[in-house]
């Protein structure tokens, strides 16, 4: 089975796994999907991800994280920007998700970075996911 989208194969793995509380979930490994795993580590969403390299696709393992009492620090993720339908922003017009609560993955040409880094680094580009 071909798969189109591997980002939106990525979240809709992940809020399954957060949904049935499960500790990791394994996605399929490529150069996006590891570099968003990267993201929503420096930004504290997720404990860990690695890289598994059995059998003959790439997977990425990651380390879901949950709160004290097992809430999830997770609540939500969406795709923006689409196969179908790019769209691109700039660092100014990227807007807040939850008035900060939740940030923007956004691919510039510095790399996959949150919204908060596009803001410092005074960079914009297409925005993939939010997360909150």
């Amino acid at each position: 089975m071909t798969m189109n989208d591997l980002v939106a194969d990525m979240l809709t793995r992940m809020r399954n796994a957060l949904r049935n509380r499960q500790a990791t979930v394994e996605v399929l490994g490529s150069k996006m999907n590891r570099a968003i795993a990267d993201v929503l580590k420096r930004e504290g969403y997720i404990l860990d991800y690695a890289d598994l390299e059995t059998g003959p696709k790439p997977l990425i393992r990651i380390y879901l994280k949950y709160g004290p009492d097992g809430e999830m620090v997770i609540t939500g993720l969406q795709r923006a920007s689409k196969a179908s339908c790019r769209v691109y922003r700039g660092f100014e017009d990227l807007g807040t998700v939850l008035n900060g609560l939740g940030i923007w993955v956004v691919s510039t040409p510095q790399g996959v970075l949150s919204d908060r880094e596009c803001r410092k680094q005074h960079v914009g580009g297409e925005p993939l996911c939010k997360v909150w």
